[in-house]
């Protein structure tokens, strides 16, 4: 039963401590828009997201306005496209890029994700007739997100996908260099990609999900950061026991706006995602809640210690609100997008080489890092390869989203605005990478993946 205390409590961190709801997000099937025809394929996508995900946008603003809790976005996940496009006959996958952005611009969306593919162990004509689309793809739509699964625990890592995939990140920067290289935030490379995710850019609908449904992305670091001030100079147990707490009241309103949704759009309730993704905006920082723990600046030695207990206690906390966590479901630590990050990176305390580390213990990867313009694709697929490595041998997923800046170099400044905010271009090693990267072939399976 909800008292006074709780409901104030509450109004306060939506007012005052960035507390919102990130995005609701539905999945959609497009399995049975497989047609030999490309054209008549295209139709199919395009009428079955527009009419499944028709009253998507006024649902959430009438849920926004009824239950006075923000939701950010509204966006669509669908089956990854190499799956669906593979059945045409055709080699050009641009036009199904393009149906997508159609129909997220009639449904008035944020972001639709889903022009994917998945890799780990090999490559498809499909998928790769895809990939080598998505420089063109996401030059000519707005709103298409795109990500491919290069790697595994069960399957180890394609290497050939991974050298492909820094060549295509090169490729994308140059595609949408007048917009500083834009189109690579909307393209990220994953080890492990799970199904239900409904956080952008790497949101798909998986295969093994059901014909539509609802996960929401909740988020709050700002609620997180206020509750650590309470306990100033207090063990450890004592803030890992505060931010089970605050974890756990943020992932109730997660599950309230994800069944609520899930009613009025007559729509199966998927997961609650709860991930802490912070913002540009001061006070909604996963950067400032390490800090709090009592570094001087995000990135200094204690950090990814700081940041294990941050995600572990987030994890704790969330399950025990919902019996329906899943997507990623940590602390992001996307440079661009997180204001105390960006002052780190712009210090040089926070470097690649620590945020690397850092992902041993965080949700996701090396998110949103923008990085010089000359980077030799090589080192790109070197750093994908380490990351996927990272997810592979720990069970976990891994992402990278790098922001190779044309024309910039170290100490320059990339601008995207909104929540993806700016980044300061980080310094990446120079020596070569090129003849490991050359080799190809595949990165065996750990042995702890034979768990049958």
């Amino acid at each position: 039963m909800l008292n006074q205390k709780d409901i104030l409590s509450t109004i306060e961190m939506i007012d005052q401590q960035h507390l919102d709801i990130r995005t609701i997000t539905m999945g959609i099937s497009l399995l049975s828009c497989c047609d030999p025809d490309p054209k008549r394929a295209c139709e199919k996508i395009y009428e079955k997201i527009t009419r499944y995900a028709e009253n998507l946008v006024k649902t959430g603003e009438d849920i926004e306005r009824e239950f006075g809790i923000p939701i950010v976005n509204k966006r669509i996940s669908v089956t990854p496209m190499a799956l669906v496009a593979g059945a045409s006959e055709t080699e050009d996958y641009v036009p199904f890029a393009m149906a997508l952005d159609r129909a997220a611009h009639t449904c008035g969306v944020n972001f639709i994700g889903g022009y994917s593919a998945l890799v780990q162990k090999g490559m498809t004509k499909a998928d790769e007739r895809l990939i080598r689309s998505i420089p063109e793809a996401l030059a000519r739509t707005e709103l298409v997100c795109s990500s491919v699964n290069v790697g595994s625990t069960k399957a180890g890592i394609n290497m050939d996908a991974v050298a492909l995939m820094g060549r295509i990140i090169k490729a994308t920067a140059k595609a949408t260099e007048a917009q500083d290289g834009l189109g690579c935030a909307k393209l990220v490379v994953f080890c492990n990609a799970v199904e239900d995710n409904p956080f952008m850019a790497g949101a798909f609908h998986g295969v093994g999900e059901a014909e539509k449904v609802i996960n929401v992305g909740v988020s709050g670091p700002g609620v997180v950061h206020h509750a650590l001030q309470a306990v100033k100079g207090q063990p450890f147990d004592v803030v890992a026991e505060t931010v089970k707490k605050t974890a756990f009241r943020v992932t109730r309103m997660g599950q309230l706006v994800a069944q609520e949704a899930s009613r009025r759009l007559d729509t199966p309730f998927g997961i609650v995602d709860l991930s802490l993704a912070p913002t540009p905006a001061i006070g909604d920082s996963v950067a400032r809640i390490l800090e709090e723990m009592g570094l001087e600046t995000c990135g200094t030695h204690g950090t990814t210690a700081a940041l294990a207990l941050l995600n572990d206690a987030v994890k704790k906390g969330g399950v025990m609100a919902s019996s329906s966590v899943g997507g990623l479901s940590g602390a992001f630590i996307p440079v661009s997008e997180d204001e105390g990050m960006i002052a780190a990176a712009r210090l040089g305390t926070l470097c690649l080489d620590k945020l690397e580390a850092m992902t041993c213990v965080c949700s996701v990867g090396l998110d949103m890092i923008a990085v010089p313009g000359d980077t030799p694709a090589e080192t790109i697929s070197a750093i994908i390869a380490d990351e996927a490595a990272i997810g592979m041998v720990n069970c976990k997923t891994t992402a990278v989203r790098l922001l190779p800046a044309p024309g910039k170099k170290v100490g320059d400044t990339i601008e995207m605005g909104g929540l993806l905010g700016s980044a300061p271009v980080m310094p990446v090693h120079p020596e070569s990478s090129a003849e490991f990267i050359a080799r190809g072939g595949r990165i065996p399976a750990p042995m702890h993946s034979l768990k049958n």
